[in-house]
């Protein structure tokens, strides 16, 4: 994969974690606009694991995943969101839960 690609794939994976926290602060803490303080946390900590991610090349879902970047606590804290706002992406952002899943096949 190449550098250009390995970027775009972490530019889809930080606008998609960024979208289900959005959703899941919205519909779980009232939040008309921007994200409360413990969701803008939980965000500011994905988009740097994110940035991190030495796996992003070969990534699939971060549950697959052989090296656990999140410390067990903020582990808890978005696997809650995934099941919350995973199902729901669907109904918001379609084509954002395709293109996902299709770059995390192959």
């Amino acid at each position: 994969m190449s550098k250009q690609s390995v970027e775009e794939k972490r530019a889809h994976e930080k606008a998609l974690i960024s979208e289900m926290i959005r959703l899941y602060c919205k519909k779980k803490h009232g939040t008309a606009d921007g994200l409360c303080d413990d969701c803008q946390a939980l965000c500011d900590y994905a988009l740097a694991r994110i940035e991190h991610c030495p796996m992003m090349e070969h990534k699939t879902f971060c549950s697959r995943c052989p090296v656990h970047c999140y410390r067990e606590q903020m582990r808890e804290k978005i696997r809650a969101v995934m099941r919350f706002s995973g199902p729901r992406m669907l109904f918001h952002h379609p084509l954002a839960v395709v293109r996902h899943a299709l770059s995390s096949l192959g």
